[in-house]
């Protein structure tokens, strides 16, 4: 079955980075949609950042451009997401998610994955 495990978060001072990682096992994340997704307390779950890796599309929200960025590593089957220039704003519970075979678009729609990794918890001090 199709599992994603992630790792990478922590407290972080402002300006700081971090580096988020989701390992994917039962499925090659390379031909599929990926994507990032975070919830803040007492907020909806928005979309951050996706990307089709085999045709070299990413994406994100307006929030995070200039300062993440989505990649992935074909050999270790993983996903990564680079926080740079971090913002107390950025504080949240990141979540790594994965599309199934019909999807052939990056989507914001978490309702659009089929697959989700345990998320993780980003805290960025002032």
């Amino acid at each position: 079955q199709v599992q994603l495990v992630q790792s990478g978060g922590g407290l972080v001072q402002a300006g700081g980075s971090l580096r988020l990682s989701c390992a994917v096992s039962g499925r090659a994340f390379s031909s599929y949609v990926m994507a990032w997704f975070r919830q803040a307390p007492g907020k909806e779950r928005e979309f951050v950042a996706g990307m089709r890796w085999s045709v070299g599309s990413t994406y994100y929200a307006d929030s995070v451009k200039g300062r993440f960025t989505i990649s992935g590593d074909n050999a270790e089957n993983t996903a990564y997401l680079q926080m740079n220039s971090l913002k107390p704003e950025d504080t949240s519970v990141y979540y790594c998610a994965l599309g199934d075979h019909r999807m052939v678009l990056v989507a914001r729609s978490e309702n659009a994955y089929a697959y989700w990794g345990q998320g993780t918890q980003v805290t960025v001090s002032s």
